[in-house]
């Protein structure tokens, strides 16, 4: 079939116009870029689902938001997603390390006892009234209505959502080989500009991290780095 194939396109191409084949590679590419952005989408679904199997007891429903819980082994922080995606922290360390919570700025936001960044999704109720039966499936529908946010972090072979600017939610690609299974991932930025010793956060790793470029190109960031391995 494959030289059946291959004959057929050797016809094809002597017979269409070289500007119509031109065009026609150029669309076929751009399908090929597209159905390897879904399996960056579907692979993150599937290791998602992996995780919430590993620790089920850790996965609730929320009750502000309407949407899905993921909390830290520790206690120190929450990964929620529904109509929006927002990482909850205990905001107890970041005070202890020299927080001014009057300072903060880059979409981080304080209330007693937790600090928060939040996505809100427009076109999705943020009050969960539309929320899918499952914390999978809730998932699912930001990979296929909000797939910008989705992406796959080959430093460390982790899918991930980004919540907000340099902030994100990261997990496995593989639970069975990764020992950072789970990380809830900060921009340190604005926790410096107000009076953070990022260095001195208990329950927190200020570290440098391998990122791509927007030319895809490899260069070190500044993180805060909460991980777990299951």
């Amino acid at each position: 079939m494959y030289y059946i194939q291959m004959d057929a396109a050797h016809k094809i191409s002597r017979a269409v116009p070289p500007v119509l084949m031109t065009a026609a590679v150029a669309l076929f590419l751009s399908v090929l870029s597209c159905a390897k952005l879904d399996v960056v989408g579907t692979g993150s679904v599937k290791a998602f689902g992996e995780v919430l199997q590993t620790i089920p007891a850790a996965v609730t429903a929320d009750t502000a938001t309407g949407g899905w819980s993921l909390g830290a082994p520790d206690g120190g922080a929450r990964f929620i997603w529904n109509g929006s995606l927002a990482l909850e922290l205990d905001a107890a360390p970041f005070l202890a390390a020299g927080l001014d919570p009057n300072k903060l700025a880059g979409g981080i936001v304080y209330a007693p006892g937790k600090l928060s960044v939040t996505t809100t999704f427009s076109g999705d109720n943020p009050d969960g009234s539309d929320t899918p039966a499952t914390p999978l499936s809730a998932y699912e529908r930001i990979v296929r209505r909000h797939r910008s946010v989705v992406g796959y972090h080959g430093a460390l072979d982790h899918y991930g959502v980004s919540i907000g600017t340099g902030n994100l939610f990261e997990w496995a690609k593989d639970l069975r080989v990764n020992d950072k299974d789970i990380v809830f991932v900060l921009d340190p930025a604005p926790f410096i500009a107000a009076g953070v010793d990022v260095a001195g956060i208990q329950g927190w790793v200020f570290a440098k991290v391998t990122v791509d470029d927007e030319t895809g190109k490899p260069v070190e960031v500044d993180k805060l780095l909460k991980p777990f391995d299951l």
